[in-house]
């Protein structure tokens, strides 16, 4: 829709508009995860949270910064965790508009050597990529520990 939408609809040249498309794809895609998963941490805050913040004189946006948002943080590192490390994972779908990536990369290296190693490889680098956002917010979590 973002790659061949403006060119069917406006007329416009769909020439070197790869990468933009491909970034816009990506970013509509996954606010709209991003969005439902806020939301959803939104909704585990009990309404009790906001009336006694009142009670305490904190104004709305108060309430929200020194209140609700650090609990709703907490309560929505997983998921935004989990969608992190399926965004990077899903970087390899770039391939569909025919823009070189690392795994159609490796898929190239790998005919033209006969060799399945190209595709360990490309592997590799995805699980250095995931450990590196899994270890990132693993830390963030343990910071909004309570508990410790």
């Amino acid at each position: 829709m973002w790659y061949f939408g403006p060119y069917y609809i406006f007329g416009w040249s769909i020439r070197g508009y790869r990468f933009p498309a491909i970034i816009i794809g990506f970013s509509m895609n996954y606010a709209a995860y991003f969005a439902e998963i806020y939301r959803g941490g939104m909704d585990t805050i009990p309404k009790g949270q906001y009336e006694a913040a009142e009670v305490l004189g904190y104004s709305r946006v108060q309430t929200f910064f020194k209140i609700i948002l650090p609990q709703v943080i907490k309560a929505i590192l997983p998921s935004v965790t989990n969608e992190i490390i399926t965004l990077v994972k899903d970087t390899s779908l770039a391939f569909t508009l025919a823009y070189n990536e690392m795994f159609s990369l490796a898929k190239q290296i790998a005919a033209s050597q006969t060799s399945f190693v190209p595709f360990i490889i490309a592997g590799v680098f995805y699980f250095i990529a995931n450990y590196a956002v899994a270890f990132v917010m693993e830390r963030i979590e343990k910071a909004f520990d309570y508990y410790k």
